[in-house]
C-alpha cells in the first residue's frame, strides 16, 4: 500500500503534535517511509507548503523529488475523470473552479491513477461552496484516511531513547 500526503498533512504535524522541533521521530519515520517508496506527495503540495517560508519548507526542500514527485501529463484520463465527477456533482461553479486548480485536484488524479491510499486531515462536508478531498474519493473509489489511520495501520512507533 502507498500513501499519498496531503499539505495539511505535513502543516497540521508541524503547527500541533509533532513539531520539527520536538519531536524528530515522526519526521524521520517519514523519510524512511519515503525512501521505501511506501509514503510521498506531489509537487501541487510541495509548492503549498513553500508558501510558508518557514522551517517545513525548509525541510520539504531538502526532500525533493524524493518525497514531491511530478505531475505528469500520463494522468490526463484521471484529470478527466476527477473534473467530470466535480463538474457533475452540486457545487457551485465557484468550488468547482477553485478545486480545479488547487493541490487537491492533482492528489486526487494521482491517488486515482496509481490505486494510493490519499492521506488528509479533511473530512467529508455537504457544502455546495467547497469541494472537499473526502467527498471526491468517495465519489470516484479511491481510498482515503486520516494521518493516524497511515500511523497505526504502518505501526509507526516514535519511541524516546535512554536519557543522556
Amino acid at each position: 500500500m502507498s500513501y499519498l500526503l496531503d499539505a495539511n498533512v505535513f502543516m497540521a504535524a508541524k503547527n500541533l503534535h509533532y513539531g520539527l522541533d520536538f519531536c524528530p521521530a515522526f519526521w524521520d519515520w517519514l523519510v524512511h517511509q519515503v525512501n521505501t517508496g511506501a509514503v510521498f506527495s506531489i509537487d501541487k503540495v510541495a509548492d503549498e507548503i513553500a508558501a510558508g517560508a518557514d522551517e517545513l519548507s525548509a525541510w520539504a526542500s531538502d526532500r525533493g523529488d524524493g518525497l514531491f514527485r511530478r505531475t505528469h501529463a500520463a494522468l490526463a484520463a484521471q484529470f478527466g475523470q476527477v473534473s467530470a465527477w466535480a463538474t457533475g456533482q452540486h457545487y457551485t461553479p465557484a468550488a468547482i473552479n477553485t478545486f480545479l486548480q488547487a493541490a487537491d485536484f492533482y492528489l486526487v488524479a494521482h491517488a486515482l491513477a496509481g490505486g494510493h491510499v490519499l492521506v488528509t486531515n479533511e473530512t467529508p462536508a455537504t457544502s455546495p461552496g467547497r469541494i472537499k478531498i473526502p467527498n471526491a474519493c468517495v465519489g470516484l473509489g479511491v481510498r482515503f484516511m486520516t494521518p493516524y489511520q497511515m500511523l497505526r495501520i504502518e505501526r509507526a512507533r516514535f519511541v524516546l531513547g535512554a536519557a543522556a
